[in-house]
């Protein structure tokens, strides 16, 4: 059960519009490490986590990530509000805009769009794990990169809190992991046990 709190974890107030900018940042929406996949591998991965803390772990986190989606989400509109045909162009928004307006849509900067194929969960403790902290990381450096290419200071802002989440969530995850190998050291995981089950 989740509940709704209608405000962002972090303002976003955009004063500029910029479809040039929106074009990159939509990314993190929904490109191959954006917030989209994020949630959906956490808030998947949990089911088959057999320890109730990093269960609670990856629910706990992938509600953040829905959240953080809502605030790259709500950045995209405001950089894409009240833009003229000339803009458009201009910005090299063109393509997007013939296919879905000034519409929130889940894709990668290229243009490809969201596919499930970007994230994984496999079932297994370790192994989910490790792409969770990859996961992480790969967010972050997307969000350096942002930050490279935007002059936008109230852009920036957001940016910067939310690469700061990914580092936060790396070291969960890296917390997690070390508690797993505890847990699954205990029963044999490795080498002896070959036919453990969890």
């Amino acid at each position: 059960m989740f509940v709704y709190e209608k405000k962002l974890q972090y303002p976003v107030s955009i004063k500029n519009p910029n479809p040039a900018l929106a074009k990159f940042i939509i990314s993190q929406y929904g490109g191959p490490d954006g917030e989209l996949g994020a949630s959906l591998r956490y808030l998947s991965q949990r089911y088959s986590m057999p320890y109730p803390e990093l269960k609670g772990l990856l629910t706990d986190i992938g509600t953040e990530e829905l959240g953080h989606l809502e605030m790259v989400g709500t950045i995209v509109h405001q950089l894409t509000r009240k833009m003229s045909p000339e803009e458009i162009k201009k910005a090299g928004f063109d393509a997007y805009f013939v296919d879905h307006t000034a519409g929130v849509y889940p894709q990668f900067a290229s243009g490809t769009p969201w596919t499930a194929a970007t994230m994984q969960v496999k079932g297994d403790v370790l192994t989910d794990l490790h792409e969770d902290m990859a996961a992480e990381q790969k967010a972050r450096t997307t969000y350096d990169n942002i930050l490279t290419l935007s002059d936008d200071p109230d852009v920036n802002n957001v940016i910067k809190f939310l690469r700061e989440r990914e580092v936060v969530h790396y070291q969960r995850f890296g917390e997690a992991l070390r508690l797993a190998t505890e847990k699954l050291d205990s029963k044999n995981f490795y080498m002896t046990n070959p036919a453990f089950k969890g």
